[in-house]
């Protein structure tokens, strides 16, 4: 928390608009890479220069400008500059901290969602930011790192399979955070096993590690929650809009997506309440644990408390204690003291408290 807090004070002062790269730096190098196509018509291409993608911006075609990397705040400006993209709005693209949301320019729309993703290790949840402009004939797609989830829609495209070659840039825009979403439902399912696996574990063994992964997933449904809940209101809002830019036909893709999105965060309410319930289960476990050894001790004790009374009497050095000088006070002492032990050790069973 308090690494996001420094992160967003870099703007403090800055009048609205400012360009200023708020976030982790994920990649080294920028990358632009752009598809156009349309119908029977397609190119790929990987750019040097932002000033090539003008070369696209009137054709009849479909173009997706694809940038890996938004810590170069000069070119994510001038790409800006080339497409007529709001101040605001590019300052929204380099603050990699902003949560889910859509915005309408007329003439533009900005999305800006989490890319989640299973990290490398298998040990976590990786959160990137996407931010998706959607234009008359064209879509940008600004990601911090090279990598993402959009390899099947590039493949849809390259092989002109569907009704991507034969759909404007609205259903492009579509198919990207479809993408997105189908990806959370992969975490979800991993998850899920997971949780699973705690359960099985609590039974049978619940060490402290198992605390630790309870923890550990809590924490990740917290990252999940905080992706999807936003992006559920944007979808709806996209698909309410009044823009031109969204055709009757794309609504009714949107509609599905926002189906997606609900039974997203009814699943992660339910991984929460089941962790929830996780949590309970172990700390009962571990209080009835606790509760067992203490009755164990409590028995012991109870048992020895006759005995260390006996015991006492016997100890006390007084000239005048007849048992002292009989020879078998030795022995009876410990045969009462042993048959006191059984008939509590009895009493103890037939009230079933061992």
């Amino acid at each position: 928390m308090r690494t996001l807090i420094h992160r967003q004070s870099q703007k403090a002062g800055l009048p609205p608009g400012s360009l200023v790269r708020v976030g982790e730096e994920k990649a080294e190098k920028v990358k632009i890479t752009v598809i156009d196509y349309k119908d029977e018509h397609f190119e790929q291409r990987e750019i040097e220069r932002v000033e090539d993608c003008l070369d696209f911006k009137d054709k009849p075609t479909v173009t997706w400008i694809n940038v890996d990397g938004v810590h170069d705040t000069e070119t994510v400006r001038r790409l800006g500059e080339c497409y007529q993209v709001h101040p605001l709005t590019l300052e929204d693209i380099l603050n990699t901290e902003h949560r889910p949301k859509m915005e309408d320019f007329g003439h533009y729309i900005f999305i800006t969602l989490k890319m989640l993703g299973l990290s490398p290790n298998g040990q976590g949840i990786t959160v990137e930011q996407v931010s998706l402009v959607v234009g008359q004939g064209f879509v940008i797609s600004f990601q911090e790192a090279t990598g993402d989830v959009f390899d099947p829609v590039r493949e849809r495209i390259r092989r002109a399979s569907g009704r991507m070659r034969s759909r404007e840039a609205d259903y492009l825009a579509y198919a990207l955070i479809d993408a997105v979403i189908d990806e959370y439902f992969v975490i979800l399912e991993s998850l899920g096993e997971e949780i699973e696996g705690l359960e099985d574990e609590l039974v049978t063994d619940p060490g402290q590690g198992v605390l630790e992964s309870i923890f550990k997933l809590r924490r990740e449904m917290v990252v999940l929650r905080r992706s999807i809940w936003p992006l559920r209101e944007a979808i709806s809002a996209l698909e309410k809009s009044e823009s031109g830019l969204i055709s009757q036909g794309t609504r009714v893709f949107l509609r599905d997506l926002y189906d997606h999105t609900i039974s997203v965060v009814d699943t992660v309410e339910t991984f929460r309440e089941m962790l929830a319930a996780l949590l309970d289960l172990y700390l009962s476990g571990v209080s009835n644990k606790m509760n067992q050894v203490m009755k164990v001790l409590t028995v012991v004790a109870t048992i020895f408390i006759p005995l260390t009374f006996i015991a006492g009497i016997y100890g006390m050095n007084f000239e005048n204690m007849p048992e002292l000088k009989w020879s078998w006070g030795y022995f009876a002492v410990w045969l009462i003291m042993a048959a006191i032990a059984g008939l509590m050790l009895l009493a103890f069973r037939r009230k079933k408290w061992l």
